[in-house]
């Protein structure tokens, strides 16, 4: 019961920080082209709050289960596909902490704007070609990650 409790909180964990992070660059992306402070300040700070409070717990709550998930299945943590596995969140967390601080200047960018009823700022477009370039790398190591963890492949 408890290798099952785990599995079923890992696997919690991983689809909250797959829809989260799926679901906030669909919607940072759909917002930054109406280039509306408005729309860009309110779905920014969703945003930011949808990263705090789900990202932020998922993240910290996958390697906890994945650590105590390996340990009951007797899986070794520095071999294989979960070594494979840890090194990809490693990468993905390089990418997900810069793309936080991102997001909270792009919203507070763009809270300004609507503020002083002005454009978008050129920050503000630069921070967004970056963050958009780090989603790439992030989300593609994430389903990396959860292929590695359904197939379990001999490596």
């Amino acid at each position: 019961m408890i290798y099952e409790t785990l599995r079923f909180l890992h696997v919690l964990g991983a689809t909250v920080l797959l829809g989260t992070g799926a679901g906030i660059a669909f919607f940072m992306v759909i917002s930054h082209q109406s280039r509306d402070p408005r729309l860009v300040a309110h779905v920014g700070g969703i945003v930011v709050l949808t990263d705090t409070v789900f990202t932020a717990s998922a993240a910290i709550a996958q390697p906890l289960t994945g650590y105590l998930l390996a340990r009951e299945a007797g899986w070794p943590l520095l071999s294989g596909w979960v070594a494979w596995s840890l090194a990809l969140y490693v990468i993905v967390g390089i990418f997900w902490l810069p793309v936080v601080w991102m997001q909270i200047q792009m919203r507070n960018l763009a809270i300004e704007a609507r503020d002083r009823g002005t454009a978008l700022p050129a920050r503000y477009h630069r921070l967004y070609r970056l963050w958009f370039a780090c989603g790439f790398p992030a989300f593609a190591a994430v389903l990396v990650i959860l292929w590695l963890m359904l197939t379990r492949p001999a490596l």
